[in-house]
């Protein structure tokens, strides 16, 4: 992806004091009947380490192959409750910002190596069960985090650990093992199989939503960045909430370099001098806004 120039907000000190709180939040200016019904379903409870066990979560999902929604996604991976999808979104922005602000430590993940790498290590780990040595292993201690997807647990899953469709046609059980899902997809794939667009206009987007945009001169076309809202960094450093709305993508590699996690202001992005680059109706390079589909409500 293109560099995009953006100051970053202060690296030092914000990891102690860092609070999920401020991640479902809206932008000022940008309120909707969506956004206000988001902020309804109230904050993802503050937990410690030392989560229960997923097993009498993971004994509710069933071996019948149903696709309510008819998009390719089996419902046994989708997040039913309010509070499942609110906690989601809070462990993939979380997470997705993380590695933009803390990767100058060297604790990137190796397998974070472009923009669909991000997506797909935010995605997994949302879903993971947060316990003490998920946070170690993460760097995480001393940060306050939301509790863990209650509907099943990563791996734990029909699918295992393949999490992603890759392959166009509709649900059958022979996509348990015919390489239908799998642990890898592209950020084409990612944007066809596994998520839907909820608009071409940001007002729509909700912290954990995607941006994809379409470059057909560059050699990997399609690109994607996370849509964060208001940042729970900026907040804990300030002691107040602030009304810049931020971005995370990783520009993939640039030249000889393995490029980078980089956060941009939505306010930038729009006005960015390259006009390919701009979140906005009128530019179709911007192929929209999408959501996972495991967020479709019921």
């Amino acid at each position: 992806m293109k560099r995009i120039s953006t100051r970053t907000a202060d690296r030092t000190g914000w990891l102690a004091a860092i609070s999920l709180s401020a991640t479902i939040v809206v932008v000022a200016g940008l309120r909707s009947p969506a956004h206000q019904a988001e902020a309804a379903e109230g904050r993802p409870p503050i937990v410690s380490p030392g989560l229960a066990t997923s097993q009498q979560a993971n004994a509710s999902l069933t071996d019948s192959f149903t696709d309510s929604f008819h998009d390719g996604t089996p419902d046994f991976l989708r997040l039913h409750s309010a509070a499942d999808r609110q906690v989601f979104r809070a462990w993939f922005t979380l997470l997705a910002e993380y590695q933009a602000v803390n990767q100058e430590n060297g604790t990137l993940p190796a397998e974070i190596t472009d923009c669909s790498a991000l997506l797909r290590y935010a995605y997994r780990e949302s879903l993971r069960a947060h316990d003490a040595a998920f946070i170690r292993d993460a760097g995480l201690e001393g940060v306050a985090i939301p509790a863990s997807v209650s509907a099943y647990q990563y791996p734990r899953t029909p699918l295992k650990a393949s999490l992603f469709r890759t392959i166009e046609g509709d649900l059958t059980p022979a996509d348990l093992n015919n390489g239908t899902f799998a642990q890898f997809a592209d950020a084409k794939s990612l944007m066809t199989f596994n998520a839907y667009r909820v608009g071409r206009d940001m007002r729509v987007a909700r912290p954990g939503d995607l941006l994809f945009f379409r470059q057909l001169e560059q050699a990997s076309p399609f690109h994607s960045m996370v849509y964060i809202g208001q940042s729970s960094l900026d907040a804990s450093q300030s002691g107040s909430p602030d009304d810049e709305t931020w971005l995370v993508y990783h520009t993939g590699p640039i030249g000889k370099s393995k490029g980078e996690v980089r956060r941009v202001k939505l306010a930038e992005l729009i006005e960015h001098p390259d006009a390919r680059w701009r979140p906005l109706p009128q530019n179709p390079n911007f192929l929209g806004v999408y959501r996972w589909n495991i967020l479709k409500e019921d």
